[in-house]
C-alpha cells in the first residue's frame, strides 16, 4: 500500500537544527530542514523540502527564532509565500523569541513603530503564532500587535521557577523594574518565594539607576528574575545593590538570553554567581528546555488528524 500523505511538518533553518530535532520529537511531528544559499550580493535562496510531487504538507510548522531577526525576516518572506503556492493552507510560525515587541508608540515625529510594523508584516504571513514572554509594554495582548486569532504567548517563569526551586530553595526572587512584575509574581505564586520589585529609571540604553524597596536580603540566596537580559546592565546595577544589602549570593534567571557584548561579564563583575535561561535563544546560560510546553502548544492549533 502507497504511505499515507504526510499532513503537517517542521520546517526549520540549519542553524537551528538542534531546537527543530527537540520540538519536532515533542510535538511528534517530522523535522524538515530549509535548504539556504547566500549569492555573493547577499541575497538569499531557498529551497523547501517538497515530497516527491513537489508539494508541501496542508500544515506547517515554521520554526525561527527571531534574535538578529532583519534577515530571518526576509527568510520568513521567501519561505512563507512560497509555502502557499506548493499545498500549504495553514502556516504556524513558532519564534520562541520575538523581535520587534518593545517599540509599540512613536516618542518623536516620524518614529518608526515597530510592533506595528513587524506585527502587521508577519500576521500576513502565517495563520498562527507560538512565542514565549514577548516584550510588551503598553500593549497587553500578542493579539494587539499581530492580529491573529491564534496568537499563543507561553512564559519562561513557571519553569525557571522550578529550577530556582531546585538551585536555590527558598530564596527570594527580586525584578530589577515593574515591567519584571508579573513574571516575578507569576514565579513566586508556583512555589511561594518571597519576592520584591526594584523600580528603574532610564536615561539611555546604558544608564540605568535602580532603587530597591525596604528588603531583607541578609544573608539570603537571591535570584533576579526578569523576561530578556539584554546589555546586562539593569540587572547588574540591581545585584550590586543587593550585595551591598547583604545578600549571600545573586543569581539570575531569565526567559531570553540575548547578553549582547560583554553583558554576560559585566553580570559577574557585579557579583552574580550564576545564570540561568531557558533555551528559546541559544546560548551558554540555556538551563531550561521549552520543547514540551511548545510542544503542547503546537498541538492545540493542528488537527488531531495531523498527530
Amino acid at each position: 500500500m502507497p504511505a499515507a500523505p504526510l499532513l503537517a511538518c517542521l520546517l526549520h533553518f540549519a542553524d537551528e537544527t538542534d531546537a527543530a530535532r527537540r520540538l519536532g520529537l515533542a510535538a511528534q511531528l517530522p523535522a524538515k530542514m530549509i535548504d539556504r544559499h547566500r549569492f555573493p550580493d547577499g541575497e538569499l535562496k531557498l529551497r523547501l523540502p517538497v515530497d516527491g510531487a513537489g508539494r508541501l504538507p496542508p500544515h506547517v510548522v515554521l520554526l525561527r527564532s527571531l534574535h538578529d531577526p532583519n534577515e530571518k525576516l526576509i527568510e520568513l518572506l521567501l519561505a512563507a509565500r512560497a509555502a502557499r503556492t506548493l499545498g500549504t493552507d495553514h502556516i504556524t510560525l513558532v519564534a520562541p523569541y520575538m523581535a520587534y515587541m518593545r517599540q509599540d508608540i512613536a516618542f518623536m515625529p516620524g518614529e518608526v513603530v515597530g510592533q506595528q510594523v513587524v506585527g502587521g508584516f508577519l500576521a500576513g504571513l502565517v495563520d498562527a503564532v507560538i512565542t514565549v514572554d514577548p516584550h510588551l509594554h503598553r500593549v497587553a495582548t500578542l493579539q494587539e500587535a499581530i492580529a491573529l486569532p491564534q496568537a499563543i504567548v507561553l512564559s519562561g517563569a513557571e519553569p525557571l521557577a522550578d529550577l530556582i526551586a531546585l538551585r536555590r530553595p527558598g530564596a527570594l526572587l527580586v525584578g530589577p523594574d515593574g515591567e519584571s512584575t508579573q513574571w516575578i509574581v507569576q514565579a513566586a505564586a508556583r512555589h511561594r518565594f518571597d519576592y520584591a520589585v526594584g523600580t528603574k529609571v532610564r536615561h539611555g540604553d546604558h544608564d540605568v539607576a535602580i532603587e530597591l524597596p525596604p528588603l531583607q536580603a541578609q544573608g539570603r540566596a537571591v535570584v533576579l528574575l526578569d523576561d530578556v537580559a539584554s546589555t546586562g546592565r539593569t540587572l547588574a546595577q540591581t545585584a550590586r545593590l543587593l550585595r551591598a544589602a547583604g545578600a549571600a549570593s545573586v543569581d539570575v534567571a531569565v526567559t531570553h538570553a540575548l547578553f549582547a557584548g560583554d553583558a554576560l561579564q559585566t553580570l559577574y563583575d557585579a557579583g552574580v554567581g550564576e545564570v540561568w535561561s531557558t533555551d528559546c535563544i541559544p546560548h551558554a546560560s540555556n538551563a531550561v528546555p521549552m520543547a514540551e510546553p511548545l510542544a503542547r502548544a503546537l498541538r492545540s492549533l493542528l488537527p488531531a488528524r495531523c498527530l
